[in-house]
Formats: structure tokens, sequence, C-alpha cells
């Protein structure tokens, strides 16, 4: 999946994204008390998030130019469509560490695109060409099926967009399914990559300096990765903290209105190289990542991370209906 590196640094891409297990915990960080905010009647059904995630794990890992990344691109288009929204297909070509010039398929479904007040949503797409952090070297050059890093999110948008004909909300929200998140150098690559980490999250990059609309502006974003995980507990990542705390706390509160506070801890995390820093860095879009942290010797982000394990059978339908929930209370409650 991407390029999650949790950095210590707070310098823009100075961490390596998706591909790295340094972890360092942030500072200590009062949490913010949740407010009195009813709660959202709309259910988010996991089962059909779970189906999604299926679904696109069907047609194989989605790396790049490969017959599965195809097919699940054109399923996640037909799917939004289904749900009556706007689609727009952002097709580019994007340099990569290793020197090849790749396709690129940024998919983008609007929610009442007339509409001037509007919320950010996205994920990526693409899975990781190699199983690069596998226990067994043996599995280090196979694909990721990506259920989890990358079919999660998508699943949790897509169930979110076809609630929206019971939420009713009456401002604009964008779904950005980013490709091309998850090529950064493995560590047999990395010498021949920039030292920035710039290599990872290509598509987010590209859409930040060149949006399917000129002059676009959300009021905020919301990016999910590794959403579906049965070890999954997410904490404040760092750059959401530095860029956009206030989001933070919005969506944490609304976790634990939804009653998923279980797995929104109050704690914070890591620093994580992922599609929400382009937009903060570039687009000035207060946006923040609902991202795994696991703490401990390891740390990480998940167990199954860019291994072989990556599979369906390891999703959990609990923490998807919890993320998914609290993105209907966040959405659900939203007061423009």
């Amino acid at each position: 999946m991407r390029i999650h590196l949790f950095f210590a640094l707070i310098t823009a891409f100075s961490f390596l994204a998706c591909g790295g297990k340094n972890s360092a915990t942030l500072q200590p960080n009062n949490p913010t008390a949740t407010p009195t905010v009813e709660k959202v009647a709309v259910t988010f059904n996991a089962d059909s998030a779970y189906a999604s995630v299926q679904k696109q794990c069907d047609f194989g890992p989605r790396t790049p130019e490969s017959a599965a990344h195809k097919q699940c691109g054109d399923y996640i288009v037909n799917q939004f469509k289904h749900y009556q929204l706007q689609v727009t297909e952002q097709k580019t070509q994007v340099q990569t560490w290793d020197g090849k010039t790749l396709p690129c398929r940024n998919i983008i479904a609007a929610y009442k695109p007339e509409a001037e007040k509007r919320v950010l949503l996205c994920a990526h797409w693409d899975c990781r060409p190699w199983c690069d952090a596998d226990p067994d070297e043996a599995n280090h050059k196979k694909p990721v099926m990506g259920a989890n890093d990358g079919a999660s999110g998508v699943a949790v948008m897509l169930e979110v967009a076809r609630l929206l004909k019971d939420l009713q909300p009456a401002y604009g929200i964008d779904f950005i399914c980013f490709d091309m998140e998850d090529y950064g150098a493995p560590y047999w690559g990395e010498e021949s990559a920039p030292a920035d980490g710039s290599d990872w999250c290509l598509g987010s990059q590209y859409w930040a300096q060149n949006p399917h609309i000129s002059g676009y502006r959300a009021e905020y974003g919301i990016l999910l990765d590794m959403v579906g995980g049965k070890d999954a507990r997410f904490c404040r990542e760092g750059y959401s903290l530095q860029y956009a705390s206030h989001i933070v706390s919005k969506v944490w509160n609304a976790a634990e209105t939804a009653g998923a506070n279980k797995y929104f801890l109050r704690e914070d995390g890591t620093w994580a190289l992922d599609d929400h820093l382009p937009i903060n860095q570039y687009m000035g879009i207060p946006t923040i990542d609902i991202i795994p942290f696991l703490d401990g010797p390891e740390g990480g982000f998940s167990a199954t991370w860019h291994t072989v394990n990556d599979t369906p059978e390891n999703i959990s339908r609990e923490v998807l209906g919890a993320v998914g929930q609290t993105l209907i209370q966040v959405l659900g409650s939203e007061t423009f």
C-alpha cells in the first residue's frame, strides 16, 4: 500500500510512507471533550463494505498495468455511477523510482458537484507490487493482495456513497480514489529512490498539483488508510495534528458519539507519509489520516501490512463498521 513510514521529523515528505516500520510516538496531547451532538440515525452496513473488499480482491492484486488494476478501476467507476455520483477519471503518466513511466488513474466521484461547500473523502485503490515486509523473504517479490491496504478504504467510501440517498447532506462531497500510492521503493531499491520519500503517493501528488477542477477547494478532507484490519487501533496521526487538529477533534468526537471509541483512541500515534500530505502541502486543504498504529517494540500499521496475509479473511467487519459509522456521524452532523 502506500508509503507509510513513521518519521519523527515534522518536515514535509521527510518520512518513508507505507514502506517503513520505524515508529515514533508523538508528545502527549490533551484530548478534546466530546460536544453534545445527536447521533445520526443512518446506519453504515459493514457487511456491504466487506463484500466490496472481497470484490476488489477477487480481481487480484491491483498493481500497475495489470488486468486486475483495470478491472477493479472499472468496478469502482461503475459503483459510483450506480449511486448517481458524477465521476471524473484523471489519467496521466508518472515517473517511478525505478526509472519507469507508468499509467496513473485517479478516480473522482462528486455528490452535489454544484455545491460550493464541500468535504473530501479519499483512499488509495492500488496494491503494492512487493510483500517486502513479509516475515518470509521468499514472498518479498510477490504482490500484496491489499484487502486492508487499499481495498478497505475504498469499500468504506463506496458504502458511504450508497447511503447518501438516506443521509442527504446539503453540501457537496468528493470521493477520490488515488492510484500509485504504494509504488515506493522496496528495501532493495532504496539507493535508487529520492531521499525525500516522494517515490510514494504519486497519484495524490499529481492530483494536488493538477486538480480535476481548477481552483478546487474543500472545507476539509479525511483520508482512509488500512481501515479494516482485525488489529486496527486508530491514534491521532502526527501530520494530521500539525495541519488539521480541529478536524482530528471533529472526527474523534464523532467516533465517540457513534460508539466507535473502542477503535478511535484519544492517544497520539505516528507521523505517516501518506496521501494527505500533498493535499495539505500543495492545496492547503486541512486533511487528516485515519490510519492504524500498533504501539510496542515492533510498531507498524498492521501485522498484515505489506505481507501475503493482507487478504479478506484478515478483515474485520466490526472495524469497517466503526470507521464507516464514524464517517456517517461526521457527515450527518456537519453544519456549514
